[in-house]
């Protein structure tokens, strides 16, 4: 059967792991660069301070594009999705829908769609995106129990429309590696990134929350784990459509985990010579929520926080709207994570 998604005014979206968890105590050791050592973010091209609103947007627009042209962002497809129903069951109340949809134009997708029953009225939605797992989708929206916790299931049941796409490095992905799941993408965008592809299919989420009608298109969120931490970042800062997002142990510094695999950034990062300061200043003024473990994130990330503070101040009393949960349990989402999440996006949503 396939659903037709509403035709409401479609909105244009301009052994991986983040390392196994047997790992993660590898990076935890790492520094993170105090806020000092980070580039300042209110000092324009000609190192002039900026000290207003209208300044830094003009400047934000400088960093909008530096970090798209490292990327090699894609262009968004121009078409409303239309979601094709592949299995539906109903679990305590809830609709689980898994559903294939257009990605990049001619690839088709799959995610799961898991809502309230009896909706009467737009309810906000999320993006959530799942960690390295075999199981993908499986774990996070509750088909299965597994170490992953089962977040889309679990905000749906808390009144969330919550939608969980399939990260591009396991479509079709049969026995391939991760690398040369990296090269079938390149084959047909030889100059963009890893991370460009992500950022393109989590903007297509966003697409297919937007435009459902049980959706309250003002109010979208994302959230992830690990892998998933590291796309909700980049989403927060790219779609302005996104105003909530919480990004559990992804690293936010880039030498915090393999932000330098070829399905992230690539080893060409530590050329660069820019920081993930400049991304999570593209967040400002939104609700943003950090979860560190002191696997990748932690007391470590917090010169990160610090360093956009300022950003945030620019847009009037909102320092509030960003912070840093460090539990130093591990890179694991243990409990107390989790109820952070969904906190956040009760608080927010």
């Amino acid at each position: 059967m396939t659903t037709l998604l509403s035709r409401r005014k479609f909105v244009k979206a301009a052994s991986l792991t983040a390392i196994s968890l047997s790992f993660a105590g590898l990076t935890s050791g790492i520094p993170g660069k105090k806020a000092e050592e980070l580039q300042p973010l209110l000092i324009d091209s000609k190192g002039r301070p900026i000290k207003s609103l209208s300044k830094w947007k003009k400047q934000r627009k400088v960093i909008k594009k530096r970090w798209l042209n490292y990327l090699g962002a894609l262009e968004p497809n121009p078409s409303p999705p239309v979601l094709k129903v592949l299995k539906e069951d109903r679990p305590k109340g809830l609709i689980r829908q898994l559903v294939e949809y257009e990605s990049e134009p001619g690839i088709m997708v799959k995610g799961y769609l898991i809502k309230p029953q009896n909706i009467s009225e737009p309810l906000p939605g999320v993006v959530a995106m799942h960690s390295t797992s075999d199981k993908q989708m499986v774990y996070i929206a509750g088909v299965e129990e597994g170490r992953i916790v089962a977040f889309g299931y679990k905000l749906a049941q808390q009144g969330f429309v919550v939608f969980c796409p399939l990260c591009f490095l396991w479509h079709d992905k049969g026995e391939r590696t991760y690398v040369q799941q990296v090269e079938r993408f390149h084959k047909h965008h030889p100059n963009s990134k890893g991370m460009a592809k992500m950022l393109f299919d989590a903007q297509r989420a966003v697409d297919v929350l937007v435009n459902l009608e049980e959706v309250d298109s003002e109010r979208i969120g994302a959230m992830g784990h690990s892998l998933g931490a590291k796309e909700v970042l980049y989403l927060a800062a790219f779609d302005d459509r996104v105003k909530v997002t919480v990004s559990n142990e992804g690293g936010i510094g880039i030498d915090f985990s393999n932000w330098d695999d070829v399905w992230y950034l690539g080893k060409e990062i530590h050329n660069f010579g820019h920081q993930h300061h400049e991304i999570l200043s593209l967040v400002a003024p939104k609700s943003f929520l950090l979860i560190g473990g002191d696997g990748y994130d932690g007391e470590k990330s917090r010169p990160y926080i610090e360093a956009v503070l300022p950003v945030y101040d620019l847009y009037g009393n909102k320092r509030q709207n960003i912070e840093l949960f460090s539990h130093g349990q591990g890179h694991s989402a243990i409990p107390a994570a989790e109820k952070r999440t969904y906190e956040w996006m009760k608080k927010y949503l």
